[in-house]
């Protein structure tokens, strides 16, 4: 129920576009907003049947106060609404962790001597930016690799041209040595040029500027020069090798995805120029709880971009952003030109946004690692899971369990194994699923413990590690898979094994014998170790599930075709990988296959 303020404050909101603010009692801005309409906006927040998410519910509930700024267009909204977000940090809205001054890689062109160094600030003086870049460390290694090609000054000395001694750079082959007039002004500006046509991409160009300049050295019988053109030419040969991507995307683009967990989401923004991938730079956005996807990569393209001094012509997204068209048009009002955004469904660029999308899951996943890493964090994850779940004892080794298939098809198993809060790699185990017909998850389930729990009985030796007794079972799932486990694991006599269940929705975790699920907060280092390890028993499982199914769609594709046994569809397999890449091999690789004709190719391909 809105308060008489906040009723009076709904009445009187303007019907034009412009930004919003909430703040709680003591004046605090809770959420920044912009709007079309500040007044249809706002109240959207009020009406009645209105469904708000948990944590928009919430930031209402603490709302005391409502201010706005009116603005000209819903562009101008934007802007504002980026500064009032960057300048409060409101804890209900999408921001970009620890929210400060990028760093930069800046060419002072207004210099006699161009100087390249890391910067903080952008200024209109002239000099070329290039960034940002998400931490210290990544501009520092981007200005490491070019100064290992390109000779240019570093110092920030006055440049006289009398010096009697040059610097160690200069020695070494790593400055042209303008200091003791070594170099005239013309050939150090052309080492510039190459520096940002270099950060621009446009390496090939580079590489055929310096071919040239190695060749009219060594004509000249300068071979010394000609050596310096020769390592940069090799330097610049090894940077690009690691830059080429399988996909064949043309022009310069940036492609975007993100991976989220929670209240955190890992962004991953590939860097496109000419067809090389030039760069990558990863962000973490925080207050994604609750959030769709749209409005999380709007949020993370309004904070970064309006940070960067470089807008590519296209953006490749892993999802559609809110308000695309204002979004557009402040792009393309800070680029000067035009700004395609495309969120690619099928072919190459598909598969180049879904490989930027796995870097992010890992990165997410090495960030959950990183946040629960060391001893001391390990050590009050597992005191605090066994206080919260009433354990008798520590739970030094955990075993997750989890079931992948689709309507009961190539169903399998997965069991990993924690020790002392680290993955035990060498102790997980997978299942194939063989008494359970059709769609059936707690049956499978109950099936996987059984062929684990009954070596349990087993007089095995101490080496085994199906004779270690867990401290904690985990199960991926809610209160219907913990029934079930505890159900199988009765009839093996095992109920003295801990069993807990946590379903990923809420995060919530299932208990035998209380009614209510334990809730940790969601920065607890104790739910981050349990749903480390509930994720890597669903990463086990579906890895597995991918090959068994691969194998069998494989195989039933070649049913039917005499000649195809089991050796030459493992041969064909191990060769070609799916149906498809056999579909678009020619008729020469086929029968190439190790027990293959080109009768048998041929015969194959009209199948097919």
């Amino acid at each position: 129920m809105a308060s008489v303020l906040i009723e009076e404050q709904l009445n009187r909101l303007p019907e034009s576009p412009g930004v919003y603010l909430f703040r709680d009692a003591e004046g605090t801005i809770l959420y920044v907003g912009k709007a079309a309409n500040l007044r249809h906006r706002v109240r959207s927040y009020f009406g009645a049947g209105q469904k708000l998410s948990p944590k928009l519910l919430k930031m209402v509930s603490r709302m005391a106060d409502i201010d706005f700024y009116v603005t000209a267009s819903e562009q101008e909204a934007l802007i504002l609404e980026l500064n009032l977000i960057k300048r409060h940090h409101p804890r209900y809205n999408v921001r970009l962790k620890d929210d400060k001054s990028f760093p930069y890689l800046k060419l002072s062109l207004k210099e006699e001597w161009p100087r390249v160094h890391i910067t903080r600030r952008l200024e209109p003086d002239g000099s070329r930016y290039f960034g940002p870049f998400a931490s210290a460390k990544s501009v520092r290694q981007t200005l490491k690799v070019i100064k290992g090609i390109f000779p240019f000054r570093y110092c920030t000395k006055a440049i006289t041209g009398t010096d009697l001694r040059a610097c160690l750079e200069y020695h070494m082959g790593r400055c042209l040595g303008p200091c003791i007039g070594a170099v005239g002004r013309r050939e150090y500006a052309g080492v510039i040029k190459e520096v940002i046509m270099f950060l621009e991409g446009k390496q090939d160009r580079v590489v055929k500027s310096l071919k040239d300049k190695m060749d009219r050295a060594a004509e000249a019988l300068n071979f010394e020069k000609a050596a310096l053109y020769r390592d940069q030419l090799q330097a610049i040969e090894r940077v690009v090798e690691g830059q080429r991507i399988a996909a064949a995307v043309s022009g310069e683009q940036d492609v975007i995805a993100f991976s989220q967990d929670g209240d955190q989401a890992y962004v991953q923004v590939f860097f496109i120029r000419n067809s090389k991938l030039t760069g990558r730079e990863s962000f973490v956005m925080q207050g994604t709880q609750h959030e769709e996807p749209p409005q999380i990569m709007a949020g993370f393209i309004k904070q970064f971009y309006s940070s960067s001094p470089n807008i590519p012509p296209r953006l490749m997204l892993q999802y559609p952003v809110e308000d695309v068209a204002v979004l557009k048009g402040w792009l393309q009002q800070k680029r000067g030109g035009r700004v395609a955004i495309l969120v690619p469904r099928r072919g190459r660029r598909k598969q180049l946004v879904d490989i930027v999308a796995e870097n992010a899951r890992q990165g997410l996943e090495q960030l959950k690692i990183r946040q629960i890493a060391t001893p001391k964090e390990l050590e009050a994850a597992i005191a605090e899971i066994e206080r919260e779940l009433n354990l008798p004892r520590p739970p030094l080794r955990m075993e997750a369990y989890d079931i992948s298939d689709i309507q009961g098809k190539a169903a399998v198993g997965s069991m990993v194994v924690f020790e002392r809060g680290k993955s035990k790699p060498a102790h997980y185990r997978r299942f194939r699923i063989k008494s359970v017909p059709g769609a059936n998850d707690y049956a499978m389930l109950q099936e996987v413990l059984r062929r684990r729990f009954k070596h349990l009985g087993e007089e095995t030796a101490p080496a085994d590690t199906w004779a270690i007794v867990p401290d904690l079972v985990l199960i991926d799932g809610g209160r219907g898979q913990l029934n079930a486990a505890l159900a199988e694991m009765g009839g093996l006599g095992v109920m003295s094994v801990p069993v807990a269940s946590l379903a990923k929705e809420n995060e919530e975790i299932y208990l035998p014998g209380r009614a209510k699920s334990v809730i940790l907060s969601r920065r607890s280092p104790g739910l981050r170790l349990l749903q480390r390890l509930r994720d890597e028993a669903h990463r086990f499982a579906l890895g597995y599930y991918h090959r068994v199914h691969r194998r069998q769609t494989f195989a039933s594709a070649f049913d039917g075709i005499t000649g195809i046994g089991p050796k030459r569809k493992r041969a064909l397999l191990k060769k070609f990988g799916s149906v498809q890449a056999i579909r678009e091999a020619s008729l020469e690789e086929m029968a190439a296959t190790s027990g293959m004709t080109a009768k048998l190719a041929r015969k194959v391909k009209e199948s097919l």
